[in-house]
């Protein structure tokens, strides 16, 4: 027997779990092992005193309360998460302690003492507020976003909501599957169905759908949800949020009605502008050519009669009657470019070449140029707009020419991967006037001219045609050059389009 007491007495002493003892009304202290002597900060002196006079003044009242009270009703006491002042180094630190009095009876029953056991869960009860401000935190943020929050067990399916999520869904009573469903607009079930089945495989509930409120009125909301999987890899719970995006939906259809109006308003303006481009083309056209074949007449009849002036101002008349109606040839294929269609075919650029110094005979002639072209691949696109394409270019190397100096205008391809596609590269590279480098994307724009009418002919829309028919090809048209020392334009086209017509 005395053994056995010396053997509990050791493990009494040797636990880390702090233990003392305390007897008499006056509650002295008849034992305290070593964890406990230390969590007091005191030594073996503690032994004979009152608990009273060893603990902080602020706590004594109530543990001695509580102590007497196990004392005297036998009744154990727990407390959980309790703080107590600890004397550390001079200093009061607030720690927090699980602790319980268990009443000691002799072997007639009766109380004759109280075992004071305790742990420290100070980190425990931090922990645990960390995790409460971080919930209250994030509630707050999912609230003042006008969210709701819900969790589904899927075991039972038994779901918990927040307060908002009961408004948004516009439903007071019990919340179920089947209430929720209820108050989906019928013709947005299926979006729910849909969504919880793909969940299964991707693990994310994600749809939008109307709500049939309590005025039978229609609000827009969006539930994202995802699937919680169980130690077993077997879903458990879906956790999630519903939102309200009826504004957004609103104004969504509204942006919509919007840009189909203006669609519209664009479609009429087109075509306003097509109707405007057939009329200058057929109605103007005529009056043109009219005015051409009898200032031709008028000259050829009287030219030998009239002053040298007179007939000067003939060849004027002349001079513009033909501008003009360059110009009304050139605003028609612009304003037009975009209404047709055209197949996509193989084209053959060394062929579509010859035909063009074929066209342009007569200016290479006249101009004695050259023109120096290297063998050139096959591609795809729209013939006929690859070929005005090339002649455009080619025709503006021999228009801006150098005085008293023969033209020169050289071809050269090379073969490139652009984007991961396969892409020719081709440059036309004359020796005229040149190009300010200023200049170089500002002659693309439509009726763009950078010298005056009476220096070179045009009407200012051959390179906007070469801009509209590169990005009709998904290709890219640049120009560089410096002042009279010859300009170079450079395309880029890709050598297979994506469909059968551009």
């Amino acid at each position: 027997m005395h053994n056995n007491l010396i053997f509990l007495q050791d493990i009494l002493v040797h636990t880390p779990l702090p233990t003392a003892v305390y007897c008499t009304d006056d509650l002295v202290i008849s034992f305290a092992n070593p964890a406990m002597r230390n969590l007091w900060n005191t030594g073996e002196q503690v032994i004979g005193k009152k608990i009273a006079d060893i603990i902080a003044d602020f706590h004594k009242d109530s543990i001695s309360e509580e102590i007497l009270r196990v004392m005297k009703t036998g009744i154990p006491f727990q407390a959980n998460d309790r703080k107590l002042d600890i004397l550390i180094k001079g200093v009061c630190e607030p720690h927090f302690f699980n602790y319980n009095f268990t009443p000691l009876r002799n072997e007639k029953g009766v109380v004759y003492g109280v075992v004071h056991t305790c742990i420290e869960v100070t980190k425990l009860h931090e922990a645990k507020s960390q995790i409460v401000n971080s919930d209250e935190m994030l509630s707050m943020a999912i609230e003042a976003c006008g969210m709701g929050t819900y969790e589904v067990d899927l075991t039972t399916n038994k779901i918990k909501t927040s307060d908002n999520f009961k408004k948004l869904w516009s439903i007071d009573s019990e919340i179920t599957i089947e209430a929720l469903v209820a108050k989906l607009h019928p013709d947005d079930r299926h979006l729910r169905e849909k969504a919880h089945k793909d969940a299964l495989e991707n693990g994310i509930v994600c749809y939008e759908a109307r709500i049939i409120q309590k005025d039978n009125s229609e609000k827009w909301i969006k539930v994202f949800g995802k699937i919680i999987k169980d130690e077993k890899g077997d879903p458990s719970t879906i956790l999630g949020v519903v939102q309200d995006i009826h504004d957004q939906k609103e104004f969504e259809v509204e942006l919509k009605r919007k840009i189909e109006e203006s669609t519209s308003e664009l479609r009429r303006s087109n075509d306003d502008l097509l109707h405007f481009a057939n009329v200058v083309s057929h109605d103007l056209q005529e009056p043109v050519r009219k005015i051409k074949i009898f200032n031709a007449f008028l000259k050829k009849e009287i030219a030998g009669q009239l002053p040298d002036r007179s007939v000067m101002h003939l060849n004027k008349i002349a001079h513009s009657a033909t501008r003009m109606q360059c110009i009304i040839e050139g605003l028609l294929a612009y304003s037009t470019m975009d209404k047709s269609t055209q197949p996509v075919e193989k084209i053959f650029l060394n062929d579509l070449l010859e035909n063009i110094k074929t066209d342009l005979e007569l200016i290479i002639k006249e101009k004695d140029a050259i023109l120096i072209i290297s063998d050139l691949p096959e591609m795809e696109g729209a013939s006929i707009l690859i070929h005005q394409l090339f002649y455009n270019l080619i025709q503006n190397a021999l228009k801006f020419t150098k005085a008293n100096q023969p033209p020169r205008v050289i071809i050269t391809s090379t073969l490139k991967t652009i984007n991961s596609v396969e892409s020719i590269e081709i440059s036309f590279k004359d020796n005229g006037i040149g190009l300010d480098p200023i200049y170089a994307d500002k002659i693309f724009n439509a009726f763009e001219r950078l010298h005056s009418k009476n220096e070179y002919e045009g009407n200012g829309i051959g390179l906007a045609l070469c801009q509209k028919i590169i990005n009709r090809h998904s290709g890219t048209i640049m120009a560089k050059g410096e002042k009279e020392n010859g300009a170079e334009f450079i395309v880029t086209l890709p050598l297979k389009q994506a469909t059968e017509k551009i």
